[in-house]
């Protein structure tokens, strides 16, 4: 009896062991949203999302994957704005839509919301994203003197807010250049503000000497991502002067110095003429050996 109790229970493992096995292989990973907000010079606002996954030990972005953004809650469908495909890197973006804007003056608080629809590798995935509506403005004062204040959207109030991390400084195409040492400012409890001196002594500016000064708010916990911009004449007037048509060490084809052609043409002619001369040489010994 004991033979053959254990016979039925070792076909009864190998009669499970396919499905568990299959129930294994068919195991999705699990699919990590990052949601961010951003509010442009005060002007436009727009959603950002990454999405990346656990495989192999470490994380890897995940390209391809259908995401949705909404706000408020993704119950109503008309609460949907808009839908995007995220890139090689993960990224997925959109700029809220006009038709927002009744829900997004609804309340001072907003909630975002993404869903990334389910793959054959991952399942559905969601994230929330909750902020309060504030607004960075940017001015100067007493000559080279950068004024900065956050304001917050507090019970249909704007109010300033203290106590956050400010960063200052100068529109590049590689970024923001602080306008001095100082890394970042910390707004204080009166006007929410902050002032910074501008110290970027001789910056190349455009065509009239301007410049971009931005104010911004980093990944902030309750406000997220804030900008606000100011254009200031001071910077540089460089004007390009191309020496295209002019001879110079790194101008085009035909227009190298003068002396530099002489001196490349003299070497060749030289080469030549020792070769011409090894030449009859050879053949004055070829001459003398046949005499």
């Amino acid at each position: 009896m004991k033979k053959y109790k254990y016979i039925l229970l070792l076909l009864f493992t190998l009669l499970l062991a396919p499905n568990i096995l299959l129930a294994k292989t068919d195991e999705k990973n699990i699919l990590a949203l990052t949601l961010k907000y951003y509010n442009d010079n005060n002007i436009s606002h727009h959603l950002w999302v990454n999405a990346k996954s656990k495989i192999d030990g470490k994380f890897q972005q995940i390209p391809n994957i259908s995401v949705s953004f909404y706000i408020t809650n993704y119950a109503d469908k008309t609460n949907l704005l808009g839908k995007a495909v995220t890139n090689e890197k993960g990224e997925a973006m959109i700029v809220m839509p006009p038709n927002a804007k009744a829900e997004w003056l609804k309340s001072p608080n907003q909630n975002f919301i993404v869903v990334a629809n389910e793959t054959k590798q991952f399942d559905a995935a969601k994230t929330e994203l909750a902020i309060t509506k504030a607004k960075i403005k940017i001015d100067t004062i007493n000559g080279k003197v950068i004024n900065v204040n956050l304001i917050a959207l507090i019970d249909s109030i704007w109010k300033p807010i203290s106590g956050v991390e400010v960063i200052i400084g100068v529109k590049r195409l590689g970024g923001i250049l602080n306008v001095n040492e100082t890394q970042t400012y910390t707004t204080d409890s009166v006007f929410g503000g902050v002032t910074a001196e501008f110290k970027l002594d001789r910056i190349p500016g455009d065509k009239q000497g301007n410049i971009i000064l931005i104010a911004s708010l980093v990944d902030n916990e309750t406000y997220g991502n804030l900008t606000a911009e100011l254009k200031v004449p001071w910077g540089i007037n460089l004007v390009y002067v191309s020496n295209f048509d002019h001879r110079s060490l790194f101008a085009r084809r035909g227009y190298s110095p003068i002396w530099l052609e002489l001196l490349a043409y003299i070497i060749v002619v030289v080469v030549w003429v020792i070769i011409f001369y090894l030449l009859l040489q050879i053949k004055r010994i070829k001459k003398l050996g046949i005499e």
